[in-house]
């Protein structure tokens, strides 16, 4: 199927072929008939990226800060190369999209196959998207102005904050989409509107719509007009739905209302606010978020829990259910808003007609029929195999694609010589961007695909963490060697039934070898530090100390089911350090968690001991700073203290122990290439797998220790 993404680097327009995604639980499948570009958010990210690096830099201060932070921490190189990597990463573009349903996933009650629907999905002939991000559209409003139902419902939202009554004056600041959109919307609720532009054209389609105008393009003074036309009063509030980089807007709707007016800010401004415009009239000042409540809670549109009727009356979902009964009782009109029509092949011509006619509003992408669209969730992506071509002996089939994956652990194992034959992602969108970069023969959304195929022998899990084990013990089960990204498991149950396959696996004499991505015990560093550990063999006491830094709390890392908190999900790196370096099984174990008002428990200090004696403690913090280095170790041993900084630099006090490396170095390439030799020559796992259970299984005691403390 074809999918429209921007090149962020380039701003470049791609039309790319990706796999229909599989359709999840809680999600519905559609095939689009048609979709709308966001003039406005569109037409900025495309500028965005035709900007050089030192414009792109100078529009976001806030990430070149955190740039600069990591240059001094990770280096100057390992920084390039991560930004290089975001840069180059294509961008889904669209959130307003037409279609059918084709396949309905497991909880949905509420969707029928052949149910014609709006949703926030991509610009793509195939989207996967969330129950609470769909809304039925109803019989007698046509696909193109359906299409303008998501944007209608950003106005929409933005009204309901300023809470506008019967007979009110509103100011609609910036006629752009949603500008004229909310117009329609406020006559509907009885106001009386003043629109503000520059641009003649919206201007009249505003005095249609039966608002009044404030002609910038003649030199009109809009504080002068707004006091003119309510006679003095002054504007009941403000609606802002422009674009502009100057905080004279926000002025201008400061001195338009009258005493205790409101103003909600939709689009885009400058903010340096004046004090004495909202103090000496007590103005009230909101920023509205997107479609409404629910926006950006995973809980709400990912797992589908909709917010009680009585308690949250407007939800996003119930705002886009909104604008389509506008449409339907002809009070929001839209089809006289679309300025051109497109194919999705001809998306290129779209943005350029965006970029070069600041006057064009809404802009459609019209879709195959169900007859002519591409509809496979396997497709072709190299003609030929990208390096080995021995059939069983360290062909890659991966799973998951997300940042780490494509970034650092799939180019690793390419590196080593790896065949890669399939990768396989849910959407297809991440698979088809790191499976050309890399050379993937095949872009798929079917997992069988990976565990029936006789040619792949090695599968790489990179997926969320809630679905390791399962995955784990699907791919031993279908006779596969399996590299999986820590965690191995986030339940002794699931660890149990990873090594009753793995057993069955080897026993069967097929696949069955386990590697899980502790990488850092294969840093180049880190073996030196290492070898100089076993010189001397004595216990030592070890202090691993990792500035984790702060992981907002309502991310699925923290949710015990979806990702295991912290501990499971990195510190389970620091534990195998540990247990590395000590070279000794763990005996005893015990964590201390410091209080705090989140309650994610993710400050905390580790404590291990190990039967020769060796103790260690592990200080994991996410209450620290990120411009001050992550990780440092710390081996004090027979009279000498050992220390790695950072991956960067190793140094013995006592002992004549140094290192520097150019760039920071955690061992992923070594690592991957170690697995990849043992399951082509058949020798020793380069980690035993006892010893991979045993600090997995420490982990997770740990973490559920954390948790109930």
């Amino acid at each position: 199927m074809k999918h429209l993404f921007q090149d962020v680097s380039s701003g470049e327009t791609l039309v790319s072929e990706v796999p229909v995604p599989r359709c999840k639980a809680g999600h519905v499948l559609i095939r689009t008939i048609c979709s709308l570009i966001s003039a406005g958010t569109e037409r900025s990210l495309v500028e965005f990226g035709k900007a050089g690096y030192l414009e792109k830099a100078r529009q976001q201060p806030d990430k070149v800060k955190m740039v600069l932070d990591k240059v001094r921490t990770d280096g100057l190189m390992t920084t390039v190369e991560a930004v290089r990597s975001k840069l180059g990463e294509p961008m889904p573009m669209g959130y307003s999209n037409v279609g059918v349903v084709v396949e309905v996933g497991r909880g949905v009650e509420d969707f029928q196959v052949g149910d014609r629907v709006l949703s926030n999905g991509n610009h793509a002939e195939f989207v996967c998207v969330p129950r609470n991000l769909c809304a039925r559209i109803p019989a007698d409003v046509d696909d193109e102005s359906a299409s303008f139902g998501v944007l209608g419902a950003i106005a929409l939202q933005g009204i309901r904050l300023s809470e506008p009554t019967l007979g009110e004056t509103f100011v609609v600041t910036g006629l752009g989409l949603i500008g004229l959109v909310a117009v329609q919307i406020l006559r509907a609720n009885g106001c009386r509107v003043i629109g503000i532009d520059f641009d003649t054209a919206k201007l009249d389609m505003a005095e249609s719509y039966g608002a009044q105008v404030v002609r910038l393009d003649r030199g009109q003074d809009p504080v002068a007009e707004a006091e003119r036309i309510t006679g003095g009063v002054g504007v009941d509030g403000v609606i802002v739905t422009a674009s502009a980089k100057s905080d004279e807007v926000m002025h201008q709707a400061a001195t338009m209302c009258r005493k205790r007016g409101r103003i909600i800010l939709v689009g885009v401004v400058g903010l340096s606010l004046r004090r004495s415009d909202f103090y000496e009239k007590e103005l009230t000042f909101q920023v509205s978020c997107s479609y409404g409540p629910g926006r950006y809670d995973p809980v709400y549109e990912e797992e589908g829990r909709d917010y009680p009727l009585p308690f949250v009356r407007w939800t996003e979902n119930r705002n886009i259910e909104a604008v389509l009964g506008l449409m339907r009782s002809g009070h929001l009109r839209v089809s006289e808003l679309i300025s051109a029509r497109y194919t999705i092949l001809g998306a290129g011509k779209a943005y350029e007609l965006l970029l070069q006619d600041r006057g064009a509003l809404g802009v459609i992408l019209k879709y195959p029929s169900e007859e002519s669209g591409e509809t496979s969730r396997t497709i072709r992506i190299a003609s030929r195999p990208s390096t080995s071509t021995t059939v069983g002996r360290g062909v890659v089939g991966a799973i998951g694609a997300g940042n780490y994956a494509g970034r650092v652990l799939l180019p690793a194992f390419k590196k080593a010589g790896a065949r890669l034959k399939t990768i396989v992602t849910s959407q297809g969108k991440s698979g088809t961007h790191v499976g050309n970069r890399l050379g993937f023969e095949f872009n798929s959304t079917d997992i069988d695909l990976v565990l029936q195929d006789p040619e792949v022998d090695l599968v790489v899990i990179a997926t969320r963490h809630d679905s390791h084990a399962r995955m784990t013990v699907a791919a031993l089960e279908a006779g596969k060697h399996v590299f999986v990204e820590k965690p191995l498991a986030m339940t002794i149950e699931d660890l149990e039934r990873v090594a009753e396959a793995r057993a069955a696996a080897l026993k069967a004499g097929a696949g069955g070898r386990v590697m899980v991505g502790f990488n850092r015990r294969f840093a180049p560093l880190m073996v030196k530090l290492k070898a100089e550990v076993e010189r001397s063999g004595a216990p030592l006491a070890l202090v691993y100390t990792c500035n984790a830094g702060s992981i907002p709390a309502d991310s699925w890392v923290h949710d015990p089911a979806a990702g295991g908190g912290r501990i499971v999900g990195e510190g389970c790196h620091f534990i195998d350090i540990a247990r590395f370096l000590a070279g000794s099984p763990m005996e005893s174990w015990s964590v201390e968690v410091m209080d705090d008002h989140h309650g994610l428990g993710d400050t905390a200090t580790l404590s291990l001991r190990f039967a020769n004696g060796s103790i260690a403690t592990v200080h994991y913090f996410a209450n620290g700073n990120r411009a001050f280095p992550k990780e440092r170790v710390e081996v004090f041993q027979d009279g000498r203290i050992l220390t790695l900084d950072n991956f960067r630099s190793v140094k013995g006090f006592g002992s004549d122990l140094k290192g520097r490396a150019w760039k920071q170095d955690k061992g992923q390439n070594p690592c991957a290439a170690a697995f990849l030799e043992a399951v082509r020559g058949g020798g020793e796992d380069p980690i035993p797998f006892d010893e991979l259970l045993e600090v997995s299984r420490v982990t997770v005691a740990l973490a559920e220790a954390a948790r109930g403390r």
